[in-house]
C-alpha cells in the first residue's frame, strides 16, 4: 500500500479544495446578506468573498461595516441584525464543510 495524500496539496487537488472553499464562503455570504442591516443596500452590496489558494475570507468594505456588525444596541428592520456575519459563520458550519467536501470527493473519484 502506498500513501499519496501529498497530491492533495498540488495541482488539481489544491484547485478542487480551493473551489470547495469558494462555494462554502459564497454560501455563507448569501446567508449573511439576508441578515445584514438594510437601509439602502450599500452594506449588503459591499460583501465580498476572496479566496487565495486554501485561504479565504468574507468581508464587507462599507466604512461602517464593523460598527454595524458590533453595535448590539442599534435597531434594525425585522430579520436584520448586528453580528450578521458572525452568526452565519457559526450556524452554517456544517453546510460549509459539506460544500468543501463535495469538491474534494468529486476530485478523488475522478
Amino acid at each position: 500500500m502506498s500513501w499519496t495524500g501529498q497530491r492533495l496539496w498540488t495541482g488539481r487537488g489544491r484547485r478542487a479544495a480551493s473551489k470547495g472553499l469558494q462555494k462554502a464562503l459564497e454560501h455563507t455570504l448569501g446567508v449573511a446578506n439576508r441578515l445584514v442591516p438594510l437601509e439602502e443596500g450599500t452594506l449588503e452590496r459591499s460583501g465580498r468573498v476572496n479566496v487565495d489558494g486554501l485561504n479565504g475570507a468574507i468581508s464587507y468594505d462599507a466604512v461602517y461595516a464593523v460598527r454595524q456588525h458590533e453595535e448590539l444596541t442599534w435597531r434594525h428592520l425585522p430579520g436584520r441584525q448586528a453580528k450578521y456575519l458572525e452568526q452565519p459563520m457559526n450556524t452554517e458550519r456544517d453546510t460549509m464543510l459539506r460544500l468543501m467536501h463535495v469538491s474534494l470527493r468529486d476530485w478523488l473519484r475522478g
